[in-house]
């Protein structure tokens, strides 16, 4: 039977509160601003950073067979470059598979996952949900906002949840666009978008669903509405006949609206408390409208993402204020100063010569003794060996690692200084070089425990074209939070 097979998730761990935003606007009054979250990329991160690390947290039960990756967004950084390819390279996945980018519209998420669904064989299809949602500053939308991703494998065999059927509805309403070349989505007014929109088209494409599987409304455990204006989940139910008890939450008040991964997102989420036998109902709203339904199997029971959404969201860190979220998410032209004037144009032979090391992570390991290394050489660099073209592939990415130095520069430049640096060493052998992320200045130190994440290394400002490499993060226990520091 076709379904999911493995599931995973990735929210970002810079929160913005709420309050943050209603405080910054002209003339709003000091504590008077709205409770709660939103989830915020930081400068380094982008859909196809979150889509990486969704797509580990699936994959990180070691899923084998892997055919074909697809990525949906529709705030992807590149109009011209395959997103999905260099997320495959960073996987490390091989090259004999194939890869698709699919964006468009709001239901993109949804689209893909149906397709894959319908087309599951042997071979597992990993589909990926990813949005970094760009809105203005004091728009009703920075509030209800959010980033993340989602990922899924499916296939015919071991799934945690079978594929019932589902049903599309294309239509050109258009509740909201945004032009070629332009960052920023225009809105119809909410009534218009609730009224003869929303409240008329998902509960048509909800009923045609559950024809096609021979359920009835009541038959749904879970519903999953992600809803395009506030407040309008209850009465997209209601209007379909389904149980109010089944509307799932829709990480309001701790991630936001995550664009056409929110779907998807919310289905992990809901896959993580679902019990085994129950029903549930995928709907997004877009120029149409998908409906898919699943039913959870027994598998499901002993399965777990490593993370999750549970643990994505849990590891939290509170940015320092709002103005640094501004320059990150590039809604205020911030001055750089000098030290950022270089010239950054990447030489895209040796990229691509390199792309292995550059976006897989890929050392060696010397087959005669066992020695890691990074990078990998035709020579063993154990001085007791040094045999030649030993080197086996092996990739570091997923292998934990210690910091044996570090620094932090506030000279060099860096958008969020000071740049904190330093050699790391991966357990069982192996040690390298590396920028670090997500450092909050006093909290690391010799010794402290990091894991790699990929993420942009740099931008070359002047062609628009940005670079990828790996970055150690330090690892963050589910319940540690911690607060971002304002920088001088």
């Amino acid at each position: 039977m076709s379904g999911i097979v493995t599931y995973g998730a990735y929210v970002p761990r810079l929160r913005l509160p709420l309050r943050m935003i209603s405080e910054g606007q002209p003339g709003a009054k000091q504590g008077r601003g709205k409770s709660g979250e939103r989830s915020v990329c930081n400068w380094d991160e982008d859909v196809i950073t979150m889509g990486v690390e969704a797509a580990r947290d699936c994959l990180s039960g070691g899923v084998q067979d892997i055919d074909s990756v697809w990525l949906s967004s529709t705030t992807a950084p590149f109009a011209d470059r395959q997103n999905s390819g260099v997320i495959m390279g960073a996987l490390n996945l091989g090259e004999s598979l194939g890869s698709q980018d699919i964006g468009g519209s709001q239901r993109a998420g949804t689209t893909a996952l149906i397709n894959a669904l319908n087309m599951s064989g042997e071979a597992k299809k990993l589909v990926i949900a990813s949005e970094n949602r760009h809105v203005r500053a004091g728009s009703p939308h920075e509030l209800r906002f959010g980033d993340g991703a989602a990922a899924f494998t499916t296939g015919n065999h071991d799934v945690i949840a079978e594929f019932l059927g589902c049903a599309s509805r294309t239509m050109d309403f258009v509740d909201h666009f945004r032009a070629s070349g332009e960052q920023d989505d225009y809105f119809w007014e909410e009534r218009w978008i609730r009224d003869e929109g929303a409240m008329k088209i998902v509960p048509q494409t909800i009923e045609i669903a559950l024809a096609k599987a021979g359920l009835s409304a009541d038959e749904i455990d879970h519903a999953i509405l992600p809803s395009p204006v506030p407040r309008l989940r209850e009465r997209i139910a209601k209007a379909a006949g389904l149980k109010e008890e089944a509307i799932a939450p829709a990480l309001e008040g701790t991630v936001g609206d995550t664009g056409c991964a929110h779907p998807l997102l919310m289905l992990a989420a809901t896959l993580e408390k679902a019990s085994p036998g129950e029903t549930i109902l995928v709907v997004s709203f877009g120029q149409g409208c998908d409906a898919l339904l699943l039913r959870t199997t027994d598998a499901l029971a002993g399965y777990a993402p490593a993370t999750g959404v549970t643990g994505t969201v849990a590891a939290r860190r509170e940015i320092s204020d709002y103005a640094k979220y501004l320059s990150f998410a590039g809604l205020i032209e911030r001055e750089l100063g000098m030290r950022a004037e270089g010239d950054n144009k990447t030489a895209l032979t040796q990229a691509y010569r390199r792309r292995d090391l550059l976006h897989g992570l890929v050392g060696g390991e010397c087959s005669a003794c066992g020695t890691r290394q990074l990078p990998r050489t035709r020579y063993c660099i154990n001085p007791n060996c040094r045999e030649l073209d030993t080197q086996e592939p092996f990739c570091f990415a997923d292998i934990p690692a210690r910091i044996v130095t570090w620094s932090a520069d506030h000279l060099s430049f860096n958008p969020d200084p000071p740049s904190h640096y330093g050699l790391i060493e991966f357990e069982d052998g192996g040690r390298m070089f590396a920028n670090f992320a997500e450092v909050v200045p006093g909290q690391i130190d010799v010794g402290t425990r990091m894991r790699m994440a990929f993420r942009i290394k740099d931008f070359d400002r002047k062609r628009n074209f940005r670079r990828y490499f790996w970055k150690a993060v330090p690892e963050m226990a589910p319940s540690e939070e911690t607060r971002d520091q304002p920088h001088g």
